[in-house]
C-alpha cells in the first residue's frame, strides 16, 4: 500500500531540487533548503537557507455529503534566510534573488509539487546516475559486466534535449546496439521513500536504425521477475520520445540494495539487429526519470513580507512567505 508522505518533506524537496540562484559573478549560490529551523552557524558554508513548517492552522474540507472525499488544505511558514554580508554578491543581493526563485518555483510547480525529476544533467562519472553501453544478441541484465560506461563527454551529450547525441553502433550479425540506464534514488531525508512512490514515468528521446528497419525499444528492470518489462518501442528514424509509465506494484521496479539505496533500470535497444554489413546504431538525445509521490498535489502563495533582524551583526535577512497546499483523499467508511 502506498504511503502517503510528510507534506513537509515534499515541499523541501521541491525547493532543494529545483531552486537555481545565479551570483553576479556567474556562479551557482549553494542553498540549504530544510525543515525549520534557521541554523546560523549553517550560513558560515552556505550563501542562504529555506526552511519549511508547519506552523500555521490546517484544516479538512469535505466535499462529499459523507464526507468520504476531503481536501487537506496545509498551510506551510516557507522562510529564506540570508546573511547581510559580502562575499560574491551583497547580501541583500542574495536574498532579493532567493526570495524571486521562491516565488518561481511555487508558481511554476503549482501543479505539481509532488514530482521530482531525474535526469542526467550536470552528471559524469561520478555519478549518482549513471550510463553504459554495449552490444549484444541478447538483453544483458543490468549486472552483466559488458556493459561500458559512458565517456565524460558522451555524458555531456545527455545532459539536455538539444539533438547532441551519443551514438552506439555494432556491426556484428544479430546483435543489438543498447544502452543501459541506472537511476539512483538516495532515500536520505528529502528523497522519496519507494513506499510513498505512486507513478513513474521512464522518458527516452533518441532514435535507432537498422538494416530491416528504424526503430528503438525501451524496458525497465523488474528485480523481483529478475526480467525486462513493459516494452515501448519507437519507428521514426529521428528523434521521438518514447516513454514507459508504471503505476503498479511499483516497488519491484524501485531494487533497493542493503545499504538502503534505490535504483531503477531503463535499457534502451534497436528494434532490429545489424545483419553483419549494415550496422544497427542507436541514438540517445536525452533520457529523464519522473517520480511521482503520495502527496501535495497542489500549492499556491498566500502572503509574504521581509522580516529582517537587526539585531544581531551581521544582520539576518529573512523573507516569511505564507504557502497554501493541498491533497484529496478519498476514505470510504469501513
Amino acid at each position: 500500500m502506498t504511503e502517503i508522505e510528510d507534506p513537509v518533506t515534499t515541499l523541501v524537496r521541491l525547493f532543494k531540487t529545483n531552486i537555481r540562484l545565479v551570483n553576479d559573478d556567474d556562479s551557482i549560490a549553494n542553498i540549504y533548503a530544510s525543515r525549520e529551523w534557521y541554523d546560523r552557524e549553517l550560513l558560515k558554508n552556505y550563501d542562504g537557507q529555506v526552511t519549511v513548517g508547519l506552523r500555521q492552522p490546517s484544516s479538512l474540507k469535505p466535499l462529499s455529503l459523507s464526507h468520504a472525499l476531503t481536501q487537506r488544505i496545509l498551510n506551510f511558514k516557507v522562510d529564506c534566510w540570508v546573511l547581510d554580508k559580502v562575499v560574491k554578491q551583497a547580501g541583500n543581493r542574495t536574498r532579493s534573488k532567493l526570495r524571486e526563485e521562491i516565488v518561481r518555483v511555487v508558481h511554476q510547480k503549482r501543479f505539481n509539487p509532488n514530482e521530482t525529476s531525474n535526469d542526467f544533467c550536470g552528471l559524469g562519472l561520478a555519478g549518482p546516475h549513471d550510463a553504459h553501453q554495449a552490444a549484444s544478441a541478447t538483453e544483458l541484465t543490468p549486472s552483466s559486466t559488458s556493459w561500458v560506461e559512458f565517456t565524460a563527454m558522451q555524458y555531456e551529450n545527455v545532459w539536455y534535449s538539444d539533438d547532441s547525441r551519443v551514438s552506439k553502433s555494432t556491426s556484428v550479425n544479430l546483435e543489438h546496439a543498447m544502452m543501459l540506464f541506472k537511476i539512483k534514488l538516495e532515500t536520505a531525508k528529502y528523497d522519496p521513500h519507494e513506499n510513498s512512490v505512486n507513478k513513474i514515468v521512464l522518458r527516452f528521446e533518441g532514435y535507432g536504425t537498422a538494416p530491416t528497419g528504424n526503430g528503438v525499444t525501451i524496458k525497465v528492470w523488474n528485480h523481483v521477475t529478475s526480467a525486462w518489462e513493459h516494452a515501448q518501442t519507437g519507428s521514426g528514424g529521428s528523434d521521438e520520445n518514447i516513454t514507459i509509465t508504471l503505476a503498479t506494484d511499483l516497488t519491484d521496479f524501485i531494487e533497493m540494495n542493503p545499504s538502503g539505496v534505490g535504483y531503477i533500470y531503463l535499457l534502451a535497444r534497436t528494434t532490429n539487429p545489424s545483419d553483419g554489413a549494415t550496422p544497427a546504431v542507436l541514438h540517445c538525445d536525452y533520457v529523464k526519470c519522473t517520480l511521482t509521490v503520495l502527496s501535495l498535489t497542489h500549492i499556491k502563495f498566500g502572503s509574504f513580507h521581509d522580516a529582517d533582524d537587526v539585531s544581531v551583526k551581521p544582520f539576518l535577512l529573512h523573507t516569511e512567505f505564507l504557502v497554501i497546499g493541498w491533497m484529496f483523499e478519498n476514505a470510504p467508511t469501513t
